[in-house]
């Protein structure tokens, strides 16, 4: 069988130009200007404007989806990549714009923060056109991105940072009509967890912005370990699709995910700066439970270890 050929890839250097408009399926790199240098950044970017004819009683309100927001995640990247690829406009209605390395310095680096300015993407939010490269990226966003789409689903992990159960994710949110088909949508990615999580520890974040714009916004995380979850990536991926269908933009019915699993997605609030409980001391920490499991009043779910401790067990066992 011949090899599929490479499809067109369309640099864009004014953001203004972009034809997001197009029929069809389009491949774009969006070059943002390197701050010290004659380089560019270039950020990938798939518009789909579907071809097919929503039902009457359906407004397709557009979806983004975004992964490599940090570069260090993986799953993300590969499920916004794998739909860029796989979507079909014949098949779908309404318009679908996937961005599979947002931070792409970050990406190609394989970390979290972008090397060409020190910025943690999903920190940068709104963004600032005259600031370095990554706010500069989150001004593009925030431009000419959002106002297009009415669902914004940003794919995480933990990469080498922490380590997830396989989660959805959103922030308590004011509004009870946003919250209800926020929680309705987190429900189709059919994650074991979908986790309403503190908007108090951070700010600039991609979520913070869409969901203050009164987008339907749906965080996650679906792995860890810089690797590629398998499980994850299928969440990731049929998810999105999950909520394409929800919407009327694509074909059929929604579909169960994990099979294996006969539970519904379980809620976990941890709304309040106090439901995070940092180790008082630095070491290496020895887990008793495993992600996820349930857990009771009072039980042990680890042990720290000083390096200093363990230096001085390794010394005595090697004198013996």
């Amino acid at each position: 069988m011949a090899p599929m050929p490479n499809p067109t890839v369309t640099t864009v250097y004014n953001p203004s130009e972009i034809p997001f408009d197009r029929p069809g399926k389009c491949h774009y790199q969006v070059a943002f200007h390197l701050d010290s240098s004659w380089g560019y950044s270039l950020i990938p970017l798939t518009v789909i404007n579907g071809l097919g004819t929503p039902a009457e009683d359906l407004t397709p309100p557009g979806v983004a989806v975004f992964g490599g927001t940090h570069g260090n995640e993986w799953e993300g990247q590969v499920a916004a990549k794998r739909l860029g690829c796989d979507l079909d406009p014949a098949e779908l209605c309404g318009q679908v714009i996937l961005i599979p390395q947002l931070s792409e310095s970050s990406c190609v680096a394989n970390q979290r923060i972008s090397p060409l300015d020190g910025v943690n993407m999903n920190r940068a939010f709104p963004g600032n056109p005259r600031g370095t490269t990554s706010y500069r990226i989150a001004n593009f966003v925030k431009k000419f991105v959002f106002p297009r789409v009415g669902v914004v689903i940003d794919l995480h992990s933990g990469g080498n940072e922490a380590s997830f159960p396989i989660c959805t994710s959103f922030h308590p949110i004011p509004d009870p009509v946003q919250r209800a088909e926020i929680a309705l949508v987190a429900r189709l990615f059919d994650t074991p967890f979908i986790v309403i999580y503190s908007s108090q520890m951070a700010s600039g974040l991609l979520t913070d912005e869409a969901e203050a714009e009164g987008k339907i916004t749906i965080g996650g995380e679906f792995g860890f370990a810089e690797a590629v979850n398998r499980q994850g990536v299928k969440h990731a991926y049929e998810g999105v699709k999950n909520v394409l269908r929800h919407y009327g933009m694509l074909p059929g019915d929604i579909v169960k995910i994990d099979l294996s699993r006969s539970t519904v997605p379980r809620f976990m609030s941890a709304e309040n700066l106090s439901d995070y409980i940092p180790c008082p001391q630095d070491g290496i920490w020895e887990p008793l439970v495993d992600v996820g499991a349930d857990i009771t009043d009072g039980e042990l779910l680890g042990r720290r270890q000083r390096e200093t401790e363990l230096q001085k067990e390794f010394y005595q066992q090697s004198s013996q």
